[in-house]
């Protein structure tokens, strides 16, 4: 807090703006007088801890609430600042969100702004993991000290804190080493945080109480003891305590090696030695959301398990839960329709066009939610520019998707071959149209019972998915699957509306 009080208070130090700073390291008559001050409107900037959030803090005018290192807010707490008044803009800032958090961002229930442009002259953090040796860490810490640098070395037990920092102390004698945790007094812990942030000594041996909030940019090397114990973004957090000027820093994260590592502690370790670079905090958080479940969206747990459906499927129930939700509220907006599309075409995205499963699953999906040739056409246009020209089981997939947005459009859910036929379904296909089906298509089928309509292909081989004939790879198929919608099925819903082009797939 004293950090960014001092950081605002240099900035705007040339500006008509009155910056205060409230925490518990106040005394009672500055309390005092910066309560009436807020209250007064004479303070425009206040920066403080959860201080904040008490009962006798009262503001004149509050217009915005920063909230920074939001994954140490609970969720009553994060209510209480909705409550300070009903037109506060609220920015809410994290390396790490919590998954509930992330979860409403991802899903549109809150905005998101990804901050992917590092500072100047920041390197990625060197980041090792694996079992703690004392020749290791002796090694790490004198390196750090021969460029005059600074250690955090973190030891989670405050009842062996003390011995831990009197073993490090002799594994290194000529280090200046001191202690800090949650249960010293304030003074002390402040007295200590200082003396290290004015280089008084080399290394701080203490608890998580530095996970956020510390910019020194002096201190350069993080050692982190049975790392197999902390979530994936107190990982993170810890790590960002180095790197923050222009030196390289060096991040150890140990655990011992006479006791097994967990599945899920082998997955938090293996997370976090992968995502290094520079703004990597976004696919920690996402990869954290996944291990921990996204909670309760309305309750208060922040994180909870949603191994039961899978990751990706439970996002999916969550988008259109909020989607449904919505369209209660926006009338105006259409509920999506999903269209099962079965074609005998050879359409996908290949590996050797498309690197990398989660991108080929991402296009898929998009492909799969299209509503319009306009949105296939961004797809096609991003394909070409980001992997070049398309081939020809690419241009396929992409005429697939058109079809699939026709189909939604004029309210079809099956478009499917089946044998000699192709299934349209539901469809409610008035006389007229049925004496044009018989003229047009002969040998067809309409079923009024269950409002399937079975299209008799032009000559040739009957295909079923199980059928072991080579697959067709007629591109004319999308052009004669589209005409028959045009002709057959749009009517029955706009009888004066212009039929639609043929997928550009079919011209490839």
């Amino acid at each position: 807090m004293q950090q960014h009080s001092t950081t605002f208070s240099e900035r705007y130090s040339g500006f008509p703006v009155r910056v205060a700073g409230l925490s518990r390291f106040n005394s009672a008559k500055e309390s005092k007088e910066i309560l009436a001050d807020l209250a007064s409107g004479s303070v425009d900037v206040i920066i403080g801890t959860h201080r904040l959030l008490s009962s006798d803090v009262n503001f004149k005018d509050l217009g915005l609430v920063i909230v920074d290192e939001e994954q140490r807010f609970g969720v009553e707490q994060k209510e209480s600042l909705k409550k300070l008044r009903t037109s506060v803009d609220v920015l809410a800032m994290s390396a790490t969100p919590i998954p509930r958090t992330l979860e409403m961002a991802v899903t549109g229930i809150r905005e998101m702004s990804t901050i992917t442009t590092p500072p100047e002259d920041r390197h990625p953090i060197l980041t090792y993991v694996g079992a703690s040796e004392k020749a290791q860490i002796s090694a790490a810490i004198r390196r750090e000290l021969l460029r005059d640098g600074q250690v955090f070395y973190i030891h989670n037990r405050v009842e062996s804190i003390d011995r831990a920092a009197s073993q490090l102390q002799e594994l290194i004698p000529e280090a200046r080493i001191r202690v800090a945790h949650g249960q010293m007094g304030e003074h002390m812990l402040e007295d200590v945080i200082l003396g290290f942030w004015e280089r008084e000594f080399d290394v701080l041996v203490c608890t998580t109480i530095v996970e956020s909030g510390l910019d020194i940019s002096n201190a350069n090397t993080l050692i982190v003891e049975r790392a197999d114990l902390f979530g994936l973004s107190q990982l993170h957090q810890l790590r960002g305590r180095v790197g923050r000027g222009r030196e390289r820093a060096y991040a150890y994260f140990l655990y011992p090696t006479d006791q097994p590592l967990s599945e899920l502690a082998h997955d938090r370790l293996k997370t976090i030695a992968a995502n290094t670079d520079l703004g990597s905090g976004m696919r920690v958080a996402l990869k954290d959301l996944e291990i921990r479940g996204a909670g309760n969206l309305l309750g208060g747990e922040q994180s909870g398990h949603i191994a039961d459906v899978g990751f990706d499927l439970y996002m999916r129930m969550v988008g259109e839960a909020v989607q449904d939700y919505k369209a209660g509220i926006m009338e105006t907006q259409e509920k999506s329709l999903e269209c099962k599309v079965e074609l005998p075409i050879n359409a996908h995205l290949s590996h050797d066009y498309v690197p990398g499963e989660r991108l080929r699953l991402d296009l898929y999906r998009r492909l799969a939610d299209v509503t319009s040739s306009e949105a296939v056409d961004e797809i096609r246009a991003e394909l070409v520019d980001r992997f070049g020209p398309l081939p020809l089981e690419a241009a396929f997939l992409l005429g697939v998707a058109e079809l699939r947005a026709l189909a939604k459009e004029v309210k079809l859910t099956e478009v499917v071959m089946q044998g000699k036929f192709l299934r349209l379904n539901p469809v409610k296909l008035p006389e007229s149209l049925q004496l044009r089906l018989t003229r047009l298509y002969p040998g067809s089928l309409y079923k009024g019972a269950t409002g399937a309509l079975l299209i008799a292909l032009p000559n040739g081989p009957a295909w079923s998915p199980s059928s072991q004939t080579p697959v067709m790879v007629d591109t004319s198929l999308l052009a004669w699957v589209t005409e028959a919608i045009n002709t057959l099925v749009r009517p029955t819903l706009a009888p004066n509306m212009t039929a639609k082009l043929s997928p550009k797939a079919s011209t490839t």
